[in-house]
């Protein structure tokens, strides 16, 4: 009997390198498939950052590794991604699994969000940061994908382009959301999941936001666990 596969979509300002751990850990029990999105790790990209250009780079993966439907962890902005794909395309997704996904997007929050985000600030205040992007989306300019992933939050914040449409998304979804998540909220987590017509919610205890500070044998114990039920 051949594996499951399944494919991880990284966060915003991340990369597929970000997930390598958890791919090791996934291995013996799925073909784990991991990418990088446009404008990110060093993948190039001529246009804006949009969730609809990810969606294509999810498409586009699937076709070129021949795989008809998938199923999905996405964390954080990848968990957002997962569910456009599953919108817009519902035959190529089977189960999608989010961590720590930001679904309330509204104009206050997007420029709440904004301000955290100026390159030169992050270079000035938190230099180790700053030479970690640097490292991550070499040879791409850092501050670069830095300003493009502002503009990107500010155009989430005015079209919200999920808001209407999670009673349209038919896959069995598994929302799940660190207890010391300072991103998204267990109110707006827990509605998203309520909306889907198989969704569901969990609270993971004691987990921050950053991809980083997850227990990874923990969190995948909890993948393979939704993903084979």
């Amino acid at each position: 009997m051949s594996q499951k596969s399944i494919l991880l979509l990284h966060g915003a300002l991340g990369s597929k390198a970000q997930f390598k751990a958890l791919e090791n850990a996934l291995a013996q029990s799925f073909e784990v498939h991991v990418l990088t999105f446009e404008g990110h790790g060093g993948r190039t990209s001529d246009r804006p950052f949009s969730m609809t250009h990810f969606v294509e780079n999810v498409v586009k993966y699937l076709d070129e590794h021949k795989l008809d439907s998938i199923d999905i962890f996405g964390y954080s902005m990848g968990g957002y991604v997962a569910l456009m794909l599953a919108k817009m395309h519902p035959n190529r997704v089977n189960r999608i699994m989010t961590l720590g996904t930001k679904f309330a997007w509204n104009p206050e929050f997007s420029a709440m969000e904004v301000r955290k985000l100026n390159p030169d600030k992050i270079e000035e205040k938190v230099p180790r940061f700053a030479q970690f992007l640097e490292k991550v989306h070499a040879p791409l300019d850092w501050k670069k994908v830095v300003t493009d992933t502002a503009n990107m939050m500010i155009d989430l914040g005015n079209e919200r382009p999920l808001e209407k449409h999670y009673s349209a998304i038919s896959c069995p979804t598994l929302i799940t959301l660190g207890s010391l998540d300072n991103m998204s909220t267990e109110e707006e987590s827990k509605f998203v999941a309520e909306q889907l017509p198989k969704g569901e919610f969990e609270l993971i205890p004691d987990l921050e936001h950053p991809i980083e500070k997850v227990n990874v044998s923990e969190l995948s114990r909890r993948i393979e666990s939704f993903y084979k039920s």
